[in-house]
């Protein structure tokens, strides 16, 4: 019986080892802190690495917190990439928990260059971590990501390659397209729910007056509510943006104080039930949209 025993208990293990192998996939894994990096690194990983993102879908990104799960897929990845500055506990498992390589896409930024063809390059906006705004940005990042990888599995070099080739080519599309849409308007200055579109503005020259500041939880002060209406006034404004993954109420009170209609910018930070359907190309292009509409641009 001892015997029997013994070799039975190998047996009984097969099937469970067979069920917690993903079909034998021993590819790089790569853990993502936001939609629009998950994104990047999709493209370019193709079939060579599991991706896995942090922020859930739907979730408000700024206030992420990591459960054990989530730490430990942060931990044991092979490659992290994020941005600091945007979630605080993200920042601070990047520093103290992974164990892989880190791709941080504001040190990206900070080297500078161009990876479109126009040659403009992207500057760090400061205290703005919402670098994903300007599809320059996307491309340097992609570039960087394509060297991450290529350096932890070199046999995959002329997959990423290609794959970051089509992603750059597509974020020079929609550069191109935003540029052009967004050249002659009637109005330049363009109110928002809260201060997260100082790249995509740095970008295509808009001046970005948000009501809030870069948390869409902050209230504006009494005297900051004054500056605004003024500004409406000389510049003729016609709409206050409201924005996805958070309240518009503050947009609404100020458009029903003003007489001004509203609109909804998407600042990309993920998707939900109603974009789940989107990606970051087609998000982008119906933020250029609307402002095209609200700033009177032909």
């Amino acid at each position: 019986m001892r015997r029997l025993a013994l070799v039975a208990a190998p047996l009984l293990l097969l099937p469970l080892t067979a069920c917690s192998d993903d079909g034998g996939d021993d590819g790089l894994t790569v853990v993502t802190s936001i939609y629009p990096v998950q994104y990047v690194a999709e493209r370019i990983a193709g079939d060579h690495a599991t991706v896995t993102n942090l922020t859930s879908p739907g979730q408000e990104a700024h206030d992420l917190e990591l459960g054990i799960e989530q730490t430990a897929e942060l931990t044991d990845a092979d490659l992290l990439v994020y941005g600091a500055g945007f979630q605080p506990a993200v920042d601070e498992a990047a520093e103290g928990n992974a164990e892989g390589e880190v791709l941080d896409a504001m040190e990206v930024l900070e080297e500078g260059g161009t990876a479109l063809t126009d040659g403009a390059a992207t500057e760090v906006v400061e205290d703005d971590p919402h670098f994903w705004l300007d599809p320059n940005a996307m491309a340097l990042l992609a570039r960087a990501v394509q060297d991450r990888l290529t350096d932890l599995d070199p046999d995959g070099a002329a997959s990423y390659e290609e794959g970051a080739d089509a992603l750059v080519d597509d974020l020079a599309e929609l550069d191109q397209e935003a540029a052009g849409a967004l050249a002659d308007c009637e109005r330049r200055t363009v109110v928002v729910s809260h201060d997260a579109f100082g790249y995509l503005g740095r970008r295509y020259d808009l001046e970005l007056a948000p009501i809030a500041g870069l948390s869409p939880q902050a209230e504006p002060s009494p005297a900051h509510l004054a500056e605004l209406q003024e500004l409406v006034q000389d510049e003729g404004i016609t709409t206050v943006f409201s924005e996805t993954l958070a309240s518009p109420k503050m947009a609404e009170t100020l458009a029903d104080d003003l007489g001004l209609e509203t609109a909804v910018l998407d600042p990309v930070e993920g998707l939900t039930d109603e974009t789940e359907d989107e990606d970051y190309l087609s998000l982008m292009r119906r933020n250029i949209k609307a402002l095209q509409e609200a700033n009177g641009c032909r």
